[in-house]
């Protein structure tokens, strides 16, 4: 595994592109962090988002988990372009030449995804830790690690994404069009959910049990939006006459959802390089 996993470090060390854009990922977090902690001045009256309790433990877990989530499709392009890249180079072809198996050259890719995802993981911890320390208004140990659920369906939704823009990257072979097809494969399951909510199933629930199984729906549904979850939100609906009674808990079924895809999506990728001629 080692041996795989330092092929793959020497490929994404002379990958320029493949490091600005990691850096640009890791940057943007720190600098949304950064923006919601500012205390600006409107008119007299001051107003600092980290006031609102978005970073509160243990809600900052749930809070930044959710907005580096949003940012993935980042990293999405350095794994969709480190595939192209294999066939661009004719690396791929260079190392089965060299003795590398295709599907020790998939489970290489593999071990590149889960390596992003858990960098990426355990930065957002890091950052999200620093910030609730400074911020949050309770810092007692059990709440601090309370809900670090989020963390976990955090990696998984990454190693699930990034399995995915894999398999894109294997059967596409050209990065933009691999991320075209991730765009048009979002706008189907949209549009599919749509379909069913307002035209083929009005008044009921199976819009929302059948999108639950489509790729990216699942990895959505691991950190539902935080928002609504907050305090001020949750008074001002009550104001209204309105009831959130949403579930923001990350679900086992949701997680279990994600890894099978995840399996699926590795195996297709090491069934189509197993039957294409390289």
């Amino acid at each position: 595994m080692f041996r795989l996993l330092n092929i793959e470090l020497q490929k994404l060390k002379y990958n320029k592109s493949a490091k600005v854009i990691s850096i640009v990922y890791f940057a943007l977090i720190c600098f949304i962090a950064l923006i919601v902690s500012i205390e600006f001045n409107f008119g007299g009256v001051k107003f600092r988002v980290a006031d609102q309790g978005i970073f509160n433990f243990p809600f900052i877990w749930h809070f930044n988990t959710w907005v580096a989530a949003t940012l993935k499709i980042f990293l999405a392009i350095v794994i969709v372009s480190m595939m192209a890249n294999e066939y661009s180079y004719r690396t791929l072809k260079q190392n089965l030449i060299d003795g590398l198996s295709k599907k020790e050259f998939v489970f290489s890719k593999f071990i590149t995804v889960v390596g992003y995802a858990l960098v990426s993981t355990v930065f957002v911890f890091i950052v999200s830790l620093i910030l609730g320390l400074f911020f949050s208004d309770y810092n007692e140990i059990g709440i601090i690690f309370s809900e670090l659920d989020y963390m976990f369906a955090y990696f998984i939704k990454l190693v699930g994404f990034f399995s995915f823009c894999l398999f894109l990257g294997v059967w596409v072979k050209r990065s933009a069009f691999a991320i075209g097809f991730l765009v048009i494969w979002w706008l189907v399951e949209v549009i599919l959910f749509l379909l069913m909510k307002f035209q083929f199933f009005k008044d009921t629930d199976v819009a929302e049990n059948v999108s639950q199984f489509f790729p990216l729906a699942a990895m959505s549904n691991l950190i539902k939006e935080p928002f609504t979850r907050l305090g001020a939100v949750q008074s001002a609906a009550n104001q209204l006459g309105e009831e959130l009674s949403k579930t923001y808990d990350v679900q086992l079924l949701d997680l279990g959802i994600v890894l099978i895809w995840t399996a699926l999506f590795i195996y297709w990728s090491y069934a189509i390089l197993k039957k294409r001629d390289l």
